[in-house]
Parts: structure tokens; sequence; C-alpha cells
């Protein structure tokens, strides 16, 4: 049984307070980025809660419901920010003058119709609160205009598998579970959901229907859009419950209304995901591309892959530098690493063709061909063994928040930003996205590196996703950070990629999704807000104003 105090959720950082690396580990990865970025680094101590100065509550809580409320500093500082690096920058350094008034943990749909009930009238606005994870200043508890308070309606007691359908392979689940959870309960069934975001430990299924996640599936299978069958939101008007259905002609789907939607039209409370049955089989290989045109032919290959209909689960190409720093290469070239899984058959033949796409592409393919296992359907394994490039990414990829918290202590400069493409634009966009990025790199803190990885792939284009580190001046790291993401985020939009292909909106990626999407459709989607949310209370500056 988890401790309440030592397995508790870091009020300021990501994960747990009892995670992430040990004082020698944090040591060694100054040491590291001391030789990497040329600069003697120093690493500043954890913020303590006992230091902390919040302000007083503006707003009390409706006595008919204070029972599910909580003014605790603990809860208040943790549910003031997400986890993007300026939430993580304000954390470390003890700025909490914005918490929400009080945290509210709903039960069940009465509570959360009586909350916002009593926040239209009070005049208190809203943020749903799913896990916290949002990397984009998602659930960030901003007051503006002529609203009394803030509260942060924490879901995470709605986390119920409440009813499955085997025959059919899904179940209607409740909005507030976490992932590990919702997983655990599909088990016994020998179900699964197979949505696994980065942050999947840390969040829930309602933030990724909120978010329109992307799961750790990189073909076929990537957003959690592909899973709703039906969901169920409260609004301040009233519920809204769409019909659940393996599909529908009829006119514009209500569930396209709320996916994405950040809270801001109505608060998902459930709804009925399509499942999976657990994979038995499994296959991974890691390909590498040398040369200075490397990542290049690795997309080359990735395309070949989309578009041959192997439908791969992972394949996740590397550029050199991503490779190096996950320990999945040398630094000297691109890796691809690409796996198969399967409930049903044996995965040799769509292995074997997908190695000869790469080869013909140039890749160097692995010595002794593919890894393949087999388990019994049931088993309690969480998958097949992984080594080599592929098990050092896999392991890079889940350390990578715990390790950003440690270089943020360092004023280390540690952003990342993703987006989608067309094949036949990528070549010119990465190359002029990448220039963009790196000259405001320079400009802003002297030196500094962009890496890049394709997250997910289709047959009509990739989705890169850039890192950027770079030494920051202590003091000034958001000033810094704004004007890289800036560049960053222009670079997209002026190149004809998305502003954002799975870390959702927020208040960060909001000036350009109002460049992106078309000014009719803004205006259709603020008649939505003014019928659904009438009173505006609902996370406000999210999505729509």
């Amino acid at each position: 049984m988890a401790d309440p105090q030592t397995d508790r959720r870091c009020f300021w950082g990501w994960g747990r307070e009892n995670e992430g690396p040990d004082a020698a580990q944090q040591e060694g990865i100054r040491k590291t980025m001391e030789q990497r970025l040329g600069l003697s680094l120093s690493l500043a101590p954890e913020p303590d809660l006992a230091d902390l100065a919040l302000p007083e509550p503006r707003v009390a809580a409706p006595e008919s419901l204070k029972t599910r409320c909580s003014t605790d500093p603990f809860e208040r500082a943790g549910h003031s920010y997400g986890k993007s690096y300026r939430d993580v920058v304000r954390g470390a350094r003890g700025d909490f003058s914005s918490p929400p008034d009080f945290v509210a943990f709903p039960e069940d749909e009465g509570d959360v119709t009586a909350l916002l009930d009593w926040a239209t009238d009070a005049r208190v606005i809203v943020v749903p609160y799913g896990g916290g994870s949002s990397v984009v200043g998602g659930v960030e508890c901003v007051l503006s205009g002529d609203y009394r308070g803030v509260l942060s309606m924490d879901l995470s007691r709605l986390d119920r598998v409440l009813e499955i359908d085997r025959s059919s392979r899904a179940a209607r689940i409740q909005a507030g579970i976490f992932g590990p959870a919702l997983e655990n309960a599909l088990r016994p069934h020998g179900l699964t959901l197979r949505h696994f975001p980065q942050s999947f430990e840390f969040s829930t299924l309602g933030g990724w229907i909120a978010t329109r996640s992307g799961g750790h599936y990189a073909t076929l299978y990537t957003h959690i859009d592909d899973f709703v069958e039906g969901m169920r939101v409260i609004t301040p008007q009233g519920p809204v419950e769409s019909r659940r259905l393996p599909g529908s002609g009829a006119g514009p789907s209500p569930d396209r209304l709320f996916l994405g939607s950040e809270g801001s039209l109505g608060v998902i409370t459930e709804a009925w995901m399509r499942l999976q049955d657990r994979p038995t089989h499994r296959a991974s290989a890691t390909v590498r591309f040398s040369g200075a045109d490397g990542f290049v032919r690795g997309a080359e290959a990735v395309r070949g892959l989309t578009q041959s209909g192997l439908a791969p689960t992972n394949c996740r190409l590397l550029d050199s530098g991503e490779a190096l720093q996950s320990g999945a290469g040398d630094g000297k070239e691109s890796v691809l690493v690409l796996g198969f899984e399967s409930a049903d058959h044996s995965l040799e033949a769509w292995m074997q063709r997908a190695l000869e796409i790469c080869a013909d592409a140039g890749g160097l393919l692995p010595e002794g061909g593919a890894q393949l296992q087999q388990q019994a359907q049931g088993s309690a394994a969480g998958g097949a063994q992984r080594e080599g490039a592929a098990g050092a990414w896999r392991n890079a990829f889940l350390q990578a928040p715990y390790v950003r918290d440690v270089l943020v202590r360092m004023a280390v400069i540690c952003e990342t930003f993703e987006t989608a493409i067309t094949w036949d634009r990528f070549p010119e966009f990465h190359r002029e996205v990448t220039a963009a990025v790196q000259d405001a790199i320079g400009r802003v803190c002297g030196s500094g590196t962009v890496q890049c990885r394709f997250t997910h792939a289709y047959p009509d284009g990739a989705a890169p996703y850039y890192s950027v580190m770079a030494p920051g001046r202590r003091g000034s790291e958001l000033e810094q950070w704004a004007e890289i993401k800036a560049a960053a985020s222009e670079a997209l939009i002026a190149h004809g990629g998305t502003i954002t292909h799975h870390h959702a909106v927020g208040r960060d990626h909001r000036p350009w999704y109002d460049a992106q999407r078309p000014d009719l459709f803004g205006r259709a989607l603020d008649a939505a807000k003014r019928e659904l949310d009438p009173g505006h209370i609902l996370n406000p500056g999210v999505i729509i104003d």
C-alpha cells in the first residue's frame, strides 16, 4: 500500500517526491551537462513546502460541498501549475503566487454539477484537473476580469471502470482514472486500451481525451481519438452524452466537439472506450542510418513503412544527437527503433518486410536479425524484455521528465516542441525550422543544440518532435525560454506545420492556434462556448477567450 507522505506527488515538479535521480545521479547529470555546454553549473536546492507563502483564499467553498474541498497548502500548490518548462521553473523558485483558492474533489456527477452551479453564480473560474501533467499551461489557475476566484476541480475520485463489454471489446470508464489503474482493471479480462503517453503514470483518461493525447503507438493508433466510442460531459447548462456506436455518419460528431476542448466546454466524467486484446507476440529491431544524410534516409524508411500497410507499433526515428542523448547511439548515426505487436499471430513476416524497406533506404540492419518474443495470454509481464538501443531509448523516454527537473535547477533551458507535416514538405520544413530555432538559441543563449525525433508517423506525413538544450542565465530563464519558444512556434506556422501534434494548446500555444484555425471556425467555437458555458467559468483563456 502506498504511503501518502513518501509516495505523494511532487508539488513543484514531475512524478513522486521519492523518485527521480538521487544525489549521486544528480551530480553525474551536472558534470555531463558541464562537459556538453562547456561551462560551470550549480544545482539549486529543491523548494520546501514549508517555505511557501501562499496568498489567502479569496473565496470559500460552499458549505454543502466543503467535505469535498481542500485548502491544504500542498493541494493548492500542487494544483497551481502543470508540468511545462515554465511551470517547473516557477515551481523550483517557490513562486506560487496564483494558486487556486481551493481544490475540489467531486465524487460523482452530482458533485460536479453542484460545483459548476455554485461557481457560475459566484463568478468563480473552474479549472478541470486530471493528472496535472499539461506541458502547455493548460491547468494554470489564472484570475482575470471580473471573476472572484479560481477553483481547481480534481477528477481523481472518479476512478473506476464501470462496465466492460467483452464481446465488443469496449469499456465504460470514469474520466479520473490514472493510466496504471486503468490497465490493471482491464488486465484480468485480457484487454488493454494500449494508450501509453509519456505521462501515462501521472495522467488520466479524461485528461487524454480533453487534450487529444498521443500515445506510444507510433502508427495506426496514435491519438486517443481513435479509441473514443462515446462520452459523457457535464456542462454548466447540463449533461451531454453521445450515443455509443462503432461508427456513425449522422452529422458532425458530438465527441469531436469535446475532444481537445481542454476543459473549456465541459467536464468529461466518463467515456466508452474501444479496447484491444492484450498482445502476446512482439518483434523489435534497431536500424541505423550513418552519414550526414542519415536522418533524411531514415525519414524515407519511415515513409516507406507507413505507406506499406504494415502498421508497426513502434516506429521512432532519432537523429544522431537524440540517439546519443538517450544512449541509443554513438552520436554519429540516426537510429530507427522499430517494433510490432499482435494478440493473434506471429510477426516474422511483418518484421522481415519492414527490414527490407529499411535496407532499401540505406539502413544498417541489426546483426542477428530482429528480436521475437511470445508470452502467454494473461501474463502479468508488462511486455517483452527490451534490450540494446530500443531499451535505452525507452528508459531515457520515461526518465526524461525527472531529468528535466534537475536541469531546471541548474538553470538549463530544456524545452520541447512537436508538430506534424506532410512528406512532400518535410525536408525543407525540417531544415528551415531547425535553422530558425538554432538561430534563436544562439541569439538568446550564446550556444546550445536542437535535436529531432519522430514520435508518430502516417502514410501522408510525420510528427517531428524537437528538443532544445541551452545554457540559461539564472533568474532570466523564463524570458529566454519565451523568446526561443516564440521563434519555434512562428517557424512551425510559417512553414505549414501544426502548432501541436499531441501536446494540446493550453495558454502557451494559444496565439499560434488562433493563427492556425480558420477564423469562421473560431467564431463557431465561441458560439458553442456561449451556449454550453454562458458564464464563461470553464478554463477561460484556454482554446477560447
